[in-house]
């Protein structure tokens, strides 16, 4: 009962799942300088030297959720249905696709481990399930539908596909210094499931001759359930100088997941037997009707011999295969395999003045994959506390005329427990144009003084009388002074002097 009980906690955690919050979601991601105590986790480490003099700050629940294709929104399918395309407009189409690596779709979330996430001087713990899948139809295929096979005599069908499921651990400190700061994140990374197309084992294409067409394919499938990786984060931030902050940050600057391994879930898996990847598990990755397990890969091909217009009902034209290959090494041993994990680098400045906050952020990914882009990634942030109570955010991000992004959030900050709501519209500025979306809801405890930032009370707050001696309409003053000495005691001195000094 306890392991089915587990098991369903893990499903439902994997159901959302990247590192965000929403904070970040609403201000398009620009938090490279400005993210707060235990979420400053994933943007740049740094920040945590600033958040000595606040209070201890503790996640206690929230979702992050986040879905998204690259071609696909409501206004272009009411333009792709109805009349039929002509050349000018599938050569744009085709054009888009080809540009973009095909037609992508992808979904990411987390769900942090309530307690797990705790901040106080300058260290944090912090622990997260996460989620990443992308898919991607080759545009070789859209090719084919939209132009046939005339003009197109070698088309690529080759298909992408990845998931992986990590619960990420991290132990992130940072030091302070006179102007600036460091801070250094180390992650443990328990892999809990992957499966995705190794794209240097698998091909598919469609050739057109002049008195066939002819096609194979064959894609590689390589899993595991159960891995075991470090990761590293390194991030640099200023101090606050007239408002103006900088940071640098490389997110998973190294960072790799070994798959199968020993590991906790596999032990949480396994049957009676206690041998994960056979048929009395509680659950296992199939393949063509068989469990997967580590010692075996799946694999599928096929194959289009000689299709042409006088043997198109014949059975032996299309031929297709779905089995399971050992993958083993030289001493029997299931074969384990390596998987990098995305690294970002992070570059971005921000403002304070009164009750208004800018941020602004300069990201990049090194590969396409996952939740990583190489492209440049530009992203502006504002942060209203007119009502300190209930901070309003909003942000926009560019990566391209087909890749915007408009974000919108609030937050309700009256107590010991911060609520944050961020949504943000992906590769679109509304409804009817975004491509995908972003949600995250966030429940943060901190003391019942509340954790405000420090420029809300500026100009705000009544000085202490016992600083009034440093006012500049004092000077050249003589002010009495009684001293606490009890040799002392009843003496008055007069000072005379400039008192701003």
């Amino acid at each position: 009962m306890l392991k089915k009980s587990l098991i369903i906690v893990l499903f439902l955690s994997l159901v959302f799942g990247q590192k965000r919050d929403p904070r970040s979601v609403a201000l398009a991601g620009a938090t490279t300088t400005i993210a707060d105590g235990i979420y400053a986790v994933g943007y740049n480490p740094a920040l945590i030297a600033f958040q000595i003099d606040k209070p201890f700050m503790m996640q206690i629940g929230g979702i992050d959720l986040g879905l998204g294709n690259n071609y696909l929104s409501i206004a272009r399918l009411n333009w792709l249905s109805g009349d039929t395309l002509d050349n000018e407009e599938k050569s744009l189409i085709l054009n888009r696709l080809e540009n973009s690596g095909g037609l992508t779709f992808d979904m990411n979330g987390q769900v942090a481990l309530p307690a797990i996430n705790f901040g106080s001087g300058n260290m944090a713990i912090t622990s997260n399930l996460m989620y990443f899948s992308s898919y991607a139809i080759p545009a070789g295929m859209a090719r084919l539908i939209l132009e046939g096979n005339a003009n197109n005599p070698n088309i690529d069908m080759t298909f992408n596909y990845e998931l992986m499921a990590v619960n990420e651990t991290a132990f992130s400190f940072a030091i302070p210094f006179d102007s600036y700061a460091i801070g250094i994140s180390l992650k443990s990374l328990q892999g809990l499931l992957y499966m995705g197309i190794d794209p240097d084992s698998s091909k598919a294409d469609f050739i057109t001759t002049p008195f066939a067409v002819h096609g194979s394919g064959r894609y590689y499938i390589r899993s595991g359930v159960g891995g075991k990786g470090w990761g590293l984060d390194l991030g640099v931030a200023t101090k606050e100088i007239n408002g103006m902050r900088f940071g640098v940050s490389l997110i998973n600057a190294l960072g790799t997941i070994k798959w199968n391994e020993p590991s906790f879930i596999k032990d949480i898996l396994a049957g009676e037997d206690k041998q994960f990847g056979n048929s009395d598990d509680l659950w296992h990755l199939k393949w063509g009707g068989k469990a997967l397990s580590d010692s075996v890969a799946a694999v599928y091909t096929y194959t289009i011999d000689s299709l042409r217009a006088d043997n198109l009902s014949s059975r032996t034209i299309f031929n297709s295969k779905s089995e399971v290959v050992y993958n083993l090494d030289e001493n029997g041993k299931p074969k384990p395999f390596n998987i990098r994990y995305p690294s970002i680098f992070r570059m971005g400045a921000s403002y304070k003045k009164d009750d208004l906050l800018i941020s602004t952020d300069l990201t990049t990914g090194f590969e396409n994959r996952l939740y990583t882009n190489s492209r440049w990634r530009w992203a502006i942030g504002a942060e209203l506390y007119r009502y300190p109570v209930m901070p309003l955010r909003l942000g926009f991000a560019w990566e391209g005329m087909d890749r915007t992004e408009l974000g919108m959030g609030v937050g309700f900050h009256g107590g010991p427990v911060m609520i944050d709501i961020g949504f943000s519209f992906k590769k679109g500025m509304w409804i009817h144009s975004m491509k995908g979306f972003n949600f995250s809801l966030g429940f943060t405890m901190t003391d019942f003084k509340g954790r405000k930032e420090d420029f809300l009370a500026r100009g705000k707050k009544k000085v202490p009388k016992s600083e009034l001696v440093n006012a500049p309409v004092y000077k050249d003053e003589q002010v009495a002074l009684r001293l606490d000495i009890p040799a002392y005691k009843d003496k008055n001195f007069i000072i005379s002097e400039d008192l701003k000094s």
